[in-house]
Parts: C-alpha cells; structure tokens; sequence
C-alpha cells in the first residue's frame, strides 16, 4: 500500500543576501531546491554536471543591480524551517532590471518523487500571481529535453526553422497548457576535451592565418585587468542584440565597466574559475571577439561550461571565433587537466557557432526549448 501524498503549502522566499551564511533562515528552501535540479538534472541528461550546489546557487540567485530574484516554493505543511527535504517544488522567478523590464524569466521545478499531484500547477499559479504585481507583461521560460527528438507525430520544429520538441513530452505539454509558444530551440552540446592539444593547436594555426597581423589576443584567468572592462561591456552589450533571440521580446542590454566588474565578481561568489579570451583590433584598440569559459573552482570537479561567445558583425569572416575559442581551450587544458568535458547551448539557427563547436568536437545531447507567453495572467496587460 502506497504512502498518501503529503500536504503541503506554498511559500514565497526571498532572494539571499550576497555572502549569505549557513544561519540564513531561509537557506533550507535554498538546499531543497538545489536537491531538486540535481534530481531533475539527473532524469533530463542522465548526469548532474548542469547542477548547482547550495552555495552556488544562492550566489546566482542573489539580487543585484540588473536582476532581482525570488522563489515560490511548495513545502510539506510539517516543514519547521530546517528540512530541505520537506521542499517538494519551487517557482523561480527573475526579473530582469534596467533593462527587460517587460520581461519575467520563470522556470518551474517539482522533485520526480512528487509529480501529479498538482503541485506544478498551484507554483506556477502562485508565480503569475507574483509577477502579475510587478506590472511584467511577458514571461519567458525554458525546459530540456534529452535527445533532440525526430520528426514524427507530435514533434514540432520551432519558428526559426531549427531545432525540434516533442510536445508529448511534460514539460513541453505544461508549457502549452499555460498558454506559452514555442520560439526557440538551442541545442545541448558537449565536448570530450580530447587528450591531447594537437588537434586544438591545428584549428588554432588556420585561424591565426586567417585573422592576419591586425588582431591582437588577450587571455585572462580568473580577474580581467580593468583597463579593458569598458571594451568587454561593448561585447556584452552586443550579446543582447547580435546573437540569435528568435521572437523572445528582449531589449538591447546596457553595459559598462561597473556591469562587468559584477559580473565577474559574481562568477567568483559562485566558485566558478572564468577563463575568458578576447580579440582587439590593434589599428583601434577595440575588442573585437570574445569567447568565456566558467569552471567550478574545485579541483576534484572534471566538467565545466562554455558561455558567452560573440565576434562583432564588422569583423566577421576572419575566423576570429574559432581564434578566440582555441586560444581559451588550449588554456584551459593547461590550467585545469582534470576538465574531461565542456557543455554549452546554441541556437539551432546559429549554424556559424554551432560549426565552430563542431570543428572542436562538440557533440549534440539533446535541446533547451524556450518559451514565450503575452499577457501574464493578472496583469493590467490580459485585464485589456
């Protein structure tokens, strides 16, 4: 005879201060949650490298100046404030400040154990609640799926034209029922980091040739030297408007040197090693190309992840993303030779860096849809 299903209730949790201690009264939900993305982690990808530990997780959930967090989550009515296992479910929710201030990123996570019994349902209920009170009128959320399914009953292929769900799949057939469409497809890639460099040193050399005597490259690890932040938020700024968004409803993005400097101190809240690459036009001085690796800064740990890469448009055509990319490979080699393998995700329309990835070894794994819905129940914007 099976268990009942325990009752439960729906709390909302504030973000945690930067530096938050084990004394932190609400670090519990904080723990469940972290249990419940490696038990989702796990499920989804067959491996928990994408998962984040308490600590982690709370450095990246943390406010600041471009983003305010908070959770909802769905705890057991017997929860006393020390059991993360009592939490069977969490809402996250972000909001983008500064810029995107239409927008709200929400994801939904149950625990496997805990499934059918509504409990999806009322977070994602409580979560429009919440974000109806800000004034956000468009949410955005995201869910992966292990493998990329193929063509047949019940697949669809995204706007874009690339990438495909299986919308039989939960997590697709929840986001559908709350009223979002799919934009986009990213596919899910993962390098073996081969054992030795000579073919990374290859790609490296024909990129070199190509790029010519004009660019100049720069490799920091760890801390970036501050003379060049100002030059970096030009790339990120660039992010936001060059890389492929598909219809998401994203804004260009404001970036400094102050915006720079928090994101890499928040990297190293996170105990994540960044290794970052760039490439300057020496005729101008401008940072043309660059490419960042985070790695968790713990030496037994053999995975890390790609993130950001961007050549600027004027520039393209030289080979200064495969430039960029080696360069930061083959340094990561050399600092970290315990890293046996780098994921990352790209649009499936991105097809130049996808064949950058390629090149390198990079092999699909599966897709992270992402999701888009107009009119957030409860908002002045679906009251129309």
């Amino acid at each position: 005879m099976s268990n009942p299903a325990p009752a439960w209730r729906i709390v909302e949790v504030p973000a945690p201060p930067v530096g938050a201690d084990w004394e932190w009264e609400w670090r519990w939900v904080y723990q469940g949650y972290s249990r419940i993305r490696q038990a989702v982690e796990l499920e989804t990808w067959g491996h928990h490298d994408r998962w984040a530990p308490t600590p982690i997780l709370m450095a990246f959930l943390a406010d600041n100046p471009w983003k305010r967090n908070t959770l909802v989550a769905a705890v057991r009515d017997d929860a006393d404030g020390s059991d993360h296992t009592a939490v069977l479910g969490v809402a996250e929710i972000g909001l983008p400040q500064q810029d995107d201030e239409h927008l709200a990123f929400v994801s939904v996570s149950v625990h496997p154990d805990h499934r059918a019994q509504g409990i999806g349902t009322a977070l994602a209920d409580a979560a429009d609640t919440w974000v109806a009170r800000t004034g956000r009128t468009v949410a955005v959320s995201w869910s992966a799926h292990a493998p990329e399914p193929d063509p047949g009953p019940g697949v669809v292929t995204a706007p874009t034209g690339s990438g495909r769900v299986d919308t039989t799949d939960a997590a697709a057939r929840f986001a559908l029922r709350r009223g979002f469409a799919l934009e986009q497809v990213a596919r899910a890639s993962t390098l073996p980091v081969p054992d030795t460099t000579s073919d990374v040193e290859q790609h490296l050399a024909a990129a070199v040739a190509a790029a010519g005597d004009d660019y100049v490259v720069h490799t920091w690890n760890r801390t970036v030297p501050a003379e060049f932040h100002e030059r970096l938020a030009v790339l990120w700024a660039r992010m936001s408007t060059d890389a492929p968004h598909a219809a998401v409803e994203t804004e260009a993005q404001q970036w400094d040197a102050a915006r720079v400097a928090a994101h890499l101190e928040e990297q190293a809240q996170a105990h994540q090693q960044v290794l970052l690459t760039a490439a300057e036009h020496a005729p101008t001085g401008a940072l043309t190309a660059f490419t960042e690796l985070a790695l968790p800064d713990f030496d037994e740990v053999d995975f890390g992840f790609q993130g950001d890469t961007l050549v600027i448009s004027d520039h393209r055509g030289r080979r200064l993303g495969m430039l960029v990319k080696a360069t930061n490979l083959l340094a990561m080699m050399a600092d970290r030779p315990k890293i046996r393998r780098i994921h990352t995700f790209n649009a499936e329309e991105n097809t130049f860096m996808l064949s950058i990835n390629v090149a390198l070894g990079f092999r699909g794994a599966g897709v992270l849809a992402t999701w888009q819905r107009h009119d957030v129940p409860g908002s002045d914007a679906a009251a129309r």
